[in-house]
């Protein structure tokens, strides 16, 4: 084996942190999609009982030039385990309402 056992799909794991993202979603805050993400990276494995957290860090802002009632907010997210071990890391791009 691999791994070492039977560990998660990368992609289960993204599934995972996309969920605990949507959780934790601050309630004033209206989200408006995402153009995509960067430097997806799946470092370590996920076995089965692992506690999984993320931590997200704005890496930086910008206002958007065609839409101005929008901004567009630039992400690190890092999914860490029981043992605070990175297993994977993310940067998505997210679009929001501004407030006024």
């Amino acid at each position: 084996m691999i791994f070492g056992g039977l560990c998660a799909s990368g992609w289960h794991t993204g599934a995972i942190a996309m969920r605990m993202t949507v959780d934790n979603m601050p309630a004033d805050s209206a989200g408006l999609g995402s153009p995509g993400i960067d430097e997806l990276r799946w470092i370590k494995p996920v076995f089965p009982g692992d506690t999984l957290r993320m931590k997200s860090t704005v890496a930086g802002k910008k206002e958007s030039k065609s839409r101005p009632e929008m901004g567009i907010v630039f992400m690190l997210n890092e999914v860490l385990n029981q043992k605070d071990e990175l297993v994977m890391s993310f940067k998505p791009t997210v679009m929001f309402k501004k407030r006024n």
